[in-house]
């Protein structure tokens, strides 16, 4: 691990360096949960909009709300599988990010790159890794809301630390305990400084969403590289 760490402007520069001249490899790459983000933002908005005209028009509110109670019922249960899924998608991201950043070889199929977690190589460690995390966190969040929240950074680096530990050794049967605590340890000391550069970002994500989510089009690539340049910076 380095004696020193870069700051927020120079880990943002590192990538927007990454990106030139390859903007639209960068937001390909980024494309699908990109789509998947505006879409929901646009059937949020319309659900709110259909929502209000049916407060404002229909007078016995109560009564039609239990009639449609039931066909509800299984949203959110889809609504937790989708984000999972997505979340996958974003791991592999980083991922492809994550090698690009180290390589700066930008001949990589953006398919194939968006999609790196499916593959025979990563995707049980991973798909474990994320459920493991999200009952950690879950629990912590159980005792009080902040703890699960400096849980949830302390264990923020667990798929990368596996990618790392399986690609330098694919035959070696990599413990996914193992990275969840590598990834705590890791952490100590950098979980505000994490927290801090995702807040740098909150401007930007004010705009994206006043566009409808197209802004994320453009900012999706730029938050997740340099998330990405993060880890590279505390492990390389």
């Amino acid at each position: 691990m380095q004696n020193s760490t870069k700051t927020r402007a120079e880990l943002k520069s590192e990538v927007k360096s990454l990106f030139a001249g390859h903007w639209g490899l960068a937001v390909r790459l980024n494309l699908v949960p990109v789509l998947l983000t505006i879409l929901g933002l646009l059937i949020s908005g319309m659900a709110i909009v259909a929502l209000l005209a049916f407060f404002v028009t229909t007078p016995d509110v109560i009564s039609s709300s239990a009639d449609g109670a039931g066909s509800s019922a299984s949203s959110p249960f889809g609504s937790t599988i989708g984000s999972f899924v997505v979340s996958l998608i974003m791991v592999g991201i980083s991922f492809t990010s994550l090698d690009w950043l180290r390589t700066k070889e930008a001949d990589f199929g953006v398919l194939k790159g968006a999609f790196s977690v499916f593959s025979k190589r990563y995707f049980l460690g991973v798909f474990v890794i994320q459920l493991l995390v999200n009952l950690f966190t879950f629990l912590w969040a159980l005792l009080l809301i902040i703890p699960g929240i400096i849980k949830g950074y302390s264990y923020s680096q667990a798929n990368l630390i596996f990618k790392d530990l399986t690609d330098a050794d694919p035959e070696a049967d990599v413990s996914y305990f193992d990275c969840i605590t590598k990834s705590r340890k890791l952490m100590d000391g950098h979980k505000w400084r994490f927290f801090v550069l995702q807040l740098s970002f909150i401007g930007w994500d004010i705009l994206a969403c006043c566009t409808f989510g197209i802004g994320y089009i453009w900012l999706a690539p730029y938050k997740n590289a340099t998330y990405a340049a993060f880890y590279k910076d505390l492990v390389d």
